[in-house]
């Protein structure tokens, strides 16, 4: 894998103060192999940053800098270069109680995230990995926007829709950074919604835009044409009209729309064993219709070392693919591997030269 050019920079952000996203944080940027990499920086609190480092079981001591946006100087990992966001500095005395979701909790997080997009629209840095949010804490806080995705989308000037939500997991280590890409990826056709509201806004047109998203990102992180599979909705995808008529009214559209697109798809696949089938290397990608319907497996498969990423959006953005795991705070049980992983995935995607932004 080649170093990343001089100008090529990432942005972490630790998610909500008192999850563990401080602490995965924490972990990966004492990694020295992700300093080879690219310029890293943590947009935080810097009053986060110093509980969470008092908190911290790492192997070394870490130094704390505070810089600024346009500073290029490179990073290691014995010293934490953080830009601190306006308006979101706590007093250590009153910062929000570990593991409890509060509205000061949420309004930290997003204001990082928004810091860290205007950071990457100036172009001074090519990519955002964020850590995990808690979203009733950005509810209270105020924020409508249910997670990063829509977010950023509306960060962006553009309706949640443009932005597809993506699981990506990587079959080698992180850590393997020269090693030839190889994983699945998951897209999902609807985003953070109840179930009920997922499936009315399910459209052909949906489905077609997730799976043009997927293919454009896996031939990215590959280097070659992926092999997309789209999932059914029924059971037994439907049995000829037996279960609902959603394969042969929304779906089968969509897959003919894809193929018609020059895309390598099938589908629509019984969900039951295309998820096996996939795991098993039949396919690249898969095309979820829902929240559950692609994060359930993908996460049995191997949460820690998933990887989410937005797609649609003009920039780069990957997380963690887990929560805040407010029951294991300052326990050290947690697993920095995704964030590792996202940070993995970002470099791929500025070396591609990603976004490539499908209409």
């Amino acid at each position: 894998m080649p170093i990343l050019s001089p100008q090529s920079t990432l942005l972490l952000t630790c998610g909500d103060p008192v999850g563990i996203g401080p602490e995965i944080v924490l972990a990966a940027w004492a990694t020295p192999s992700v300093h080879a990499r690219a310029r890293l920086r943590v947009v935080a609190d810097s009053n986060t940053v110093a509980i969470a480092l008092a908190g911290s079981r790492l192997p070394v001591p870490l130094a704390v800098t505070i810089i600024q946006a346009n500073d290029d100087r490179h990073s290691s990992p014995d010293t934490l270069l953080v830009i601190q966001p306006p308006q979101t500095q706590f007093d250590q005395d009153v910062h929000p109680s570990p593991g409890v979701a509060s509205a000061a909790g949420g309004r930290c997080a997003a204001v990082a995230v928004q810091t860290a997009f205007s950071i990457v629209r100036r172009g001074l840095a090519q990519a955002i990995v964020t850590g995990p949010l808690h979203k009733e804490a950005l509810r209270a806080a105020g924020y409508t926007a249910p997670g990063h995705t829509e977010l950023l989308a509306r960060a962006c000037g553009l309706p949640d829709s443009s932005a597809s939500m993506m699981l990506w997991l990587p079959l080698q280590d992180a850590s393997n950074a020269g090693d030839q890409p190889a994983g699945l990826g998951v897209v999902h056709a609807t985003l953070h919604e109840s179930l009920a509201d997922a499936l009315a806004h399910l459209s052909t047109e949906g489905i077609v835009q997730a799976g043009l998203r997927l293919n454009a990102l896996l031939a990215a992180i590959l280097g070659r044409t992926p092999r997309i599979a789209v999932a059914a909705l029924n059971p037994h995808a439907g049995e000829a009209g037996l279960f609902g008529d959603e394969e042969s009214r929304i779906i089968r559209p969509a897959v003919v729309r894809l193929a018609e697109a020059g895309i390598e798809v099938s589908g629509p696949l019984p969900a039951d064993t295309l998820f096996l089938r996939a795991s098993r290397g039949n396919f690249d990608g898969v095309v979820a219709l829902y929240h559950d319907q692609g994060h359930i497996p993908i996460k049995l498969l191997g949460m820690h070392r998933a990887v989410n990423i937005t797609l649609g959006l003009p920039l780069v953005r990957t997380s963690v693919a887990h929560g805040t795991a407010f029951d294991i705070v300052g326990t050290g049980a947690a697993d920095p591997t995704s964030m590792l992983s996202a940070i993995d995935v970002a470099v791929r995607l500025v070396e591609a030269g990603w976004p490539v932004v499908q209409s």
